[in-house]
């Protein structure tokens, strides 16, 4: 996995320094003015975008407990320095670090890893659910307009868009609270008859590969065993409100830290809608996360994004950016590390052995197949 992780970060740093050396003459890009774009901004806003996604770490830690009450009850702040220390992890080592969090929750509550492993996947899914909402309302406040310039970035619905232009904004408009409905209908069928829908599908997938049949299987039964900590209407209700409300505090620290930069008319006057449409762009450029070349290579896709969907200039979006990877992202490190100093973990070497214990719990399940 890191000899992948490292060859993957070497072949995106040639690319950016081939795009670099491509781009030196052929875009004009005013330093001084990039430097004036940040000297200007206003740090009592991101200051509060900041907090923001600080108290969002909070959030996080509550949601966990939630999970866990079933199984076991801790205080609901009790798990705020796991999420810390996990992102923290993630920000400086990869997303080869993504299980630190579930490990981490598992020494601290001497429950089993892949318990706490089911949970991050609920965990993620409430995540995703989230953003699918707020993305469907933010897309529903936007004029005809906007939303054909942002169909003009994707050629498959650009192309829809010239033939049926009311199908293609129709799926703009409706198609994340679609999925996110689709996405609910299947969670439900999976914590009311999961062991069913595992059979069936590694019936199904099997036909193609035995193993391939009981990998998927089994993704089905870690759902299962996640959703499993949803026992009640009240559960769902406070698992819906925390991830809403988190991923909406996200949003308002994306809006402060946008308006901040008042150099700039459509920056600092910038909608919430456009600005959790930006999230969502972001959200993906952060799927791939690599050490440091990560940093820069996220700092470009939503830089680029500003700039084709907004029309901000190049120098005004690019300090943006960098200003939102910051708040939104590295914010967390100085915290997370002097953390790690207090409770004497080492964070690359709880990352190495999350890894580990996750590659264990794979294995295991394999061989019970």
């Amino acid at each position: 996995m890191k000899k992948k992780q490292w060859f993957v970060g070497l072949v995106v740093l040639v690319a950016l320094a081939a795009l670099v050396i491509w781009g030196r003459n052929r875009i004009h890009f005013d330093f001084a003015e990039f430097r004036s774009q940040l000297a200007g901004a206003d740090w009592t806003k991101i200051a509060i975008g900041l907090a923001c996604i600080y108290l969002g770490y909070v959030i996080r830690s509550a949601r966990w407990a939630l999970l866990l009450r079933h199984n076991r009850r801790v205080p609901a702040l009790s798990l705020v320095g796991t999420q810390v220390m996990g992102f923290t992890a993630v920000a400086l080592i990869g997303r080869v670090a993504d299980l630190v969090r579930p490990y981490l929750v598992a020494k601290k509550t001497n429950l089993d890893l892949s318990s706490q492993v089911a949970v991050y996947i609920v965990e993620r899914l409430c995540d995703m659910g989230a953003i699918a909402v707020l993305f469907s309302l933010a897309i529903l406040q936007l004029p005809q307009d906007a939303i054909v310039k942002a169909i003009n970035h994707w050629p498959r619905l650009a192309a829809m868009s010239h033939n049926a232009p009311w199908i293609a904004a129709l799926l703009l408009r409706f198609g994340g609270l679609i999925l996110t409905a689709f996405g609910a209908l299947f969670l439900i069928a999976i914590r009311l008859s999961g062991d069913t829908l595992a059979g069936m599908a590694e019936r199904a997938f099997g036909i193609m590969s035995k193993n391939l049949g009981h990998a998927v299987g089994e993704k089905i039964r870690t759902f299962r065993t996640g959703l499993d900590t949803i026992r009640s209407f009240s559960d769902f209700a406070l698992l819906v409100l925390s991830s809403v409300g988190m991923w909406a505090m996200i949003a308002f620290a994306y809006v402060e830290t946008m308006h901040a930069f008042r150099a700039s008319e459509v920056l600092a006057n910038i909608s919430i809608s456009k600005c959790i449409l930006l999230m969502v762009v972001s959200g993906g450029a952060s799927l791939l996360q690599l050490p440091v070349i990560g940093w820069f290579s996220q700092i470009g896709l939503v830089a680029a994004a500003i700039t084709g969907f907004f029309a901000a200039g190049p120098e005004a979006s690019t300090a943006c950016a960098a200003m939102l990877l910051v708040v939104t992202f590295l914010g967390i490190v100085p915290v997370g590390l002097i953390w790690a100093q207090f409770e004497n973990v080492n964070l690359r070497k709880i990352s190495a052995e999350s890894e580990h214990a996750g590659e264990g719990i794979a294995d295991n399940a394999g061989a019970e197949g």
